[in-house]
């Protein structure tokens, strides 16, 4: 199978997901297509309803526990590098302040932690535990 060929939601599905399950992650833990913002309101004549073309959905947002996000996880097709969509990602960490940032195009991840600024790509099956993150999370762990 050519992963160029593949669709972003087949990469995620593919690829993406079965690498953060292989890591620990259960699927209580994580949430796909998680609304950061509902989009803008736009008010003509009187009338005000919700631009949902404008929100902003993030393909993964991980939670250590249930109230406590860890990770932001973007995906993208294989025909993008690993590291497309960092910025995106960024702007959904920060309105979260989530401390892990994460992008793939199937065939690794590009891991960026904001509390030291470090990034590196790193491969599937090197995905980060939640234990892991949680650590690095807890006592300010770099790398």
């Amino acid at each position: 199978m050519d992963k160029k060929q593949l669709t972003e939601q087949e990469i995620r599905s593919n690829y993406i997901r079965p690498a953060i399950i292989d890591a620990g992650w259960t699927a209580a833990q994580i949430r796909e297509e998680y609304p950061i913002t509902l989009g803008r309101i736009i008010a003509r004549g009187g009338v005000c309803k919700r631009d949902k073309k404008s929100a902003k959905i993030a393909d993964y947002i991980l939670f250590y526990k249930s109230h406590i996000p860890l990770a932001v996880v973007e995906a993208k097709s294989n025909k993008h590098s690993i590291g497309d969509g960092m910025q995106q990602a960024m702007d959904y960490a920060i309105r979260m302040n989530i401390s892990f940032v994460f992008t793939s195009n199937g065939d690794g991840f590009t891991f960026h932690n904001r509390q030291n600024s470090t990034e590196m790509v790193i491969r599937l099956d090197e995905f980060p535990s939640p234990s892991t993150l949680w650590e690095r999370y807890s006592f300010g762990i770099t790398g």
